[in-house]
């Protein structure tokens, strides 16, 4: 082996180290929990042998692994709150469940509350990579020209005034306003918009967004911590700093719970002796009792199996939900709020009209221009070129001539015959919209956009393209109102545009000319207007408003951002899917609420059954463990 094979070997075995140390570090509470499940399944088979010596070292030793972040956890708040939590609880029940004998009682709480704590981890550390996501689309760099010379420098040394070069394919560094050149600018990542417009001098532009044909100079009008895209970023980081109604409840609760069980647990290892005339022992005896069957385990096993069998029902109709609260939510909404591009409809432009000059056939008509558009890589010129492919008699060719005037059109020469291909301005506005008797005002009214051809002899014809409503829309929409759910659009677009598509897609209620920023204030209006509401989207645009939103929900096809920010993921871009997430939200929150009136109903019977003496420790921990398998299987219905 070559040494410098042997030194690549070297590296990859470095990586794979590193990689596998990355991936322990992120999953240790998961490991540590399933760990110490492992050490209580071999200290049960050890007791069935009657090896109670060796069974109770591991069941402590299942305690300290499975423990350790929860009392860690625990410790930490108390000190820092002043004030004991559930977290303290546990470990204090699973401690009087050892005292009293019971080791693998309490094992298996320690080991229910250690996965659901490391579930809850894990599920925050992925929501936070959406961040990060952002931060990769935002240039690093700018070019700045000074005089004659052109300098690249950071876009924190970036100020306002300076003259910044943008050349086609890369991203705006920062807000401004164009001085010299033209270009097509795609604003997918700020409006949503798929079809780029069109910028000239005077024009704004906005940090993030791509310039895709032209060089341009802009004059840098905002700070790198003002621009738009940063304020993008922002609304995230604010959105998901804010607390969720049920995590504002548990807080509120937690510390009255942990106080209302000690302190009871406390008077019975007292009172009963001197009230009752019990024995010492016997106050001890049940007030160890007391403190595991008033433990919440049975509680936490009403919640997370039912969560995690629906959420493994989800992942199967390609819904991914990216915490149980989230699924939770989904049951209480009344409104949803969908992005239109690439959510509504398919994000992509397609050739819905074709209308020629009578003397004109049609196939040499698509052939010609598609032939001419096929060599631009403007949006709009590959959607009519894929159409041409599709429907021509002949292969396209290359053009005999060809000259590409940025943001208004294209001239070439097919079989010495010359096109103009463009704007209305470009072919000649008044001719062009009386084409035809007008047609190509009837088709803006439908929400598309015009392409006009023009030949020596006028104008030869115009094509029509329209971002298209995806073919389960109108479905979705049906079916959603059948919930009693009421879906709004919110679009970048005109709102004549907006109009046309809503309704295409069966939608009463549209809010167009919507940038990220109003988005979001639209989200807050609709939430202050209805008690739960959902927002869909698929770009990064739509990253702070799915943040805003109670519910997030992702298309499986959108940006990286806008599937890190979401609640909920439709992996397979299917909005049928938005009303089966519903109706099993629903399900599942009816088997959880019966799992917690159950699991409350036997805690308390089993309370006042020691109170009365009626109960022995073993049955006491059967009543406790029983309601807690009973209610795990309840839960696992949600598999079906």
């Amino acid at each position: 082996m070559t040494e410098l094979a042997q030194k690549q070997t070297k590296d990859l075995e470095i990586q794979r180290e590193n990689n596998v140390a990355e991936l322990l570090k992120t999953h240790i509470e998961l490991v540590f929990a399933l760990l110490s499940g492992v050490l209580i399944l071999a200290g049960w088979l050890l007791l069935k042998f009657d090896s109670s010596t060796i069974a109770v070292p591991i069941f402590v030793l299942a305690y300290l692994i499975g423990g350790y972040f929860k009392a860690k956890e625990g410790l930490e708040d108390t000190i820092a709150e002043k004030e004991l939590n559930v977290e303290m609880l546990m470990i204090i029940a699973a401690i009087g469940a050892a005292i009293i004998g019971y080791w693998m009682e309490g094992a298996i709480l320690i080991f229910i509350f250690a996965l659901s704590g490391a579930l809850e981890t894990y599920t925050m550390n992925r929501s936070q990579k959406e961040i990060s996501a952002l931060m990769g689309i935002q240039p690093e760099e700018a070019v700045r020209i000074q005089g004659d010379s052109e300098e690249r420098i950071h876009i924190s040394k970036v100020e306002i005034g300076d003259h910044l070069l943008v050349k086609p394919g890369e991203r705006i560094p920062s807000d401004g306003q164009i001085v010299s050149g033209e270009s097509a600018i795609d604003e997918a990542a700020i409006t949503g918009e798929s079809i780029p417009l069109e910028k000239q001098k005077g024009d704004t532009v906005y940090a993030g967004t791509m310039n895709v044909n032209g060089s341009i100079v802009l004059e840098v009008t905002k700070p790198a911590s003002e621009t738009l895209f940063q304020k993008i970023i922002n609304l995230v980081q604010n959105a998901q700093s804010e607390k969720s109604p049920s995590q504002q409840f548990m807080e509120r609760f937690e510390g009255p719970y942990v106080k209302i069980v000690l302190l009871v647990v406390g008077l019975m290892m007292i009172l009963p002796h001197f009230l009752l005339g019990w024995s010492w022992n016997e106050t001890f005896y049940r007030a160890m009792i007391l403190l595991v069957v008033a433990s919440p385990c049975a509680l936490v096993a009403s919640i997370m199996p039912a969560t995690l069998s629906a959420i493994s029902n989800g992942a199967r109709k390609g819904i991914l939900f990216k915490g149980g609260v989230h699924l939770e939510n989904l049951s209480h909404l009344q409104a949803i709020a969908f992005d239109k591009t690439g959510t509504l409809t398919k994000g992509k432009p397609e050739v819905t009209d074709v209308i020629v000059r009578e003397d004109i056939d049609k196939m040499d008509f698509l052939f010609s221009v598609g032939s001419i558009e096929s060599y631009s890589n403007h949006p709009l010129a590959q959607a009519i070129t894929a159409y041409a492919r599709k429907n021509s008699e002949q292969p396209l060719q290359r053009p005999e001539q060809l000259d590409d005037k940025a943001g208004w059109g294209v001239t070439g020469t097919i079989h010495q015959k010359k096109w103009m291909v463009g704007k209305a301005e470009f072919v000649g506005k008044d001719a062009a919209l009386s084409f035809s008797n007008g047609a190509a005002e009837a088709l803006a009214r439908e929400g598309k956009t015009v392409v006009y051809v023009k030949d020596e002899n006028g104008i030869v014809g115009l094509i029509a393209l329209k971002d298209v409503i995806r073919k389960e829309t109108v479905e979705a929409i049906k079916r959603l109102k059948a919930l009693d759910v009421q879906a709004i659009m919110l679009t970048g677009d005109s709102r004549s545009t907006a109009a046309a598509i809503a309704g295409e897609a069966a939608i009463e209620r549209y809010i167009a000319e919507c940038l990220p920023e109003k988005k979001v204030e639209s989200v807050k209006e609709l939430k202050g207007e209805y008690s739960s509401v959902a927002m869909v989207g698929d770009g990064i645009n739509d990253a702070p408003a799915l943040a805003t939103a109670n519910v997030g929900i992702a298309m499986g096809e959108g940006t990286d951002v806008a599937l890190e920010t979401a609640d909920v993921v439709l992996m397979k871009n299917d909005l049928l899917k938005i009303s089966e997430a519903i109706e099993l939200s629903k399900r599942m929150n009816r088997i959880i609420k019966q799992n917690v009136i159950f699991s409350i109903t036997v805690i308390m019977l089993l309370i006042c059954s020691n109170f009365f003496q009626a109960i022995d420790l073993p049955f006491g921990v059967i009543g406790h463990e029983g309601s807690t398998i009973l209610v795990i299987l309840n839960g696992l219905r949600l598999l079906r």
